[in-house]
């Protein structure tokens, strides 16, 4: 440990060897838990004093989002600006991309005003692979498509090993879009790295048997599985990635799935109830579960900052070196 203007912060690990964070499904279980302690130890640090730190000055951070967005881009600006980073805001709304310009020529623009990493999010699964393969500067994916969405994944996890400790051992159910979630991809492999069993539930036009192939348990009813469960997290439908409804009714599909105070009596007395937002209350979730002493919620949004800082500082804070 050394100190920065008089707060704490953790030494750089060594054993860090990546340039670009793209998914959670190529990292180790040791390169996840490293992300998730030095995560801590950054909030640590920031726990007593709400300086900013001298850990990326002099850098710049580019935040290029193709969707909207609300909780990440926020708090990996913020995260960036606690390090000590500068930024760039980019939204693809009046940009040199509505004019024609190719994606990777204007990525490849704000990368020539001296960036030393871009955030990117983009509807097309994939985006900051390409993106990483063009570029020399570091690529962190804040959501592509229905693909993944990595420092999402790592918040979710960092909110439940702080509850429970421990991953391993631990039933965890995502409930609801599985078919369109990149939340639930990013969950779904580092779950698993660090000893979960993971469930995916839901209706089966959004749930796949094809996951049984990767371990993962699939099942359609919720109250069944629910017993077993020592965490859930509820995902959002999905609408505008649906060509088709895949139910009814928003109504049935609460009816079949939302998590109300009836479930609740049939739940385990430590669940968390977890959800990655926005939530639609009295669709995926009811108002007192959500606001509940079982919701973590609020606490997913808080650990949002911290997972990247870690992940901000690894990429950038020691740029020699690395692999991709």
């Amino acid at each position: 440990m050394n100190v920065d203007d008089e707060i704490v912060v953790p030494t750089y690990p060594t054993t860090w060897q990546h340039r670009h964070l793209l998914d959670l499904e190529r990292l180790t279980a040791d390169e996840i838990n490293l992300l998730l302690d030095t995560a801590e130890q950054l909030q640590a640090a920031f726990s007593s004093k709400r300086e900013k730190l001298s850990l990326l000055r002099g850098c710049t951070i580019a935040n290029v989002f193709f969707e909207n967005s609300t909780r990440t881009r926020n708090s990996f600006s913020l995260a960036a600006k606690r390090l000590g980073a500068d930024t760039i805001e980019f939204s693809s709304g009046g940009s040199s991309v509505a004019k024609g310009e190719t994606f990777i020529d204007t990525a490849k623009t704000i990368e020539a005003m001296g960036v030393d990493a871009v955030v990117v999010r983009h509807s097309a699964p994939g985006t900051p692979h390409l993106l990483a393969r063009h570029m020399d500067c570091s690529v962190l994916n804040a959501g592509d498509g229905p693909h993944e969405h990595p420092t999402q994944g790592l918040l979710d996890i960092l909110t439940i090993r702080q509850k429970r400790g421990s991953l391993a051992g631990l039933t965890v159910a995502l409930v609801g879009d599985i078919a369109h979630s990149r939340t639930a991809r990013s969950n779904i492999w580092g779950l698993k790295k660090l000893g979960a069993h993971v469930i995916v539930c839901g209706p089966a036009t959004l749930v796949s048997r094809q996951w049984e192939k990767f371990g993962i348990e699939v099942a359609y009813n919720l109250d069944e599985i629910l017993p077993r469960c020592d965490v859930l997290n509820l995902l959002r439908i999905q609408f505008e990635r649906q060509a088709t409804r895949p139910f009814p009714s928003v109504h049935e599909y609460a009816l079949l799935y939302a998590m109300n105070s009836e479930r609740m009596q049939h739940s385990k007395p430590d669940i968390l109830i977890m959800a990655p937002g926005p939530i639609n209350r009295g669709v995926e979730i009811t108002p007192e579960v959500a606001d509940g002493p079982h919701s973590v919620i609020l606490q997913q949004v808080t650990n949002g900052i911290a997972i990247r800082l870690a992940a901000l500082w690894l990429l950038v804070g020691n740029r020699g070196g690395a692999k991709a």
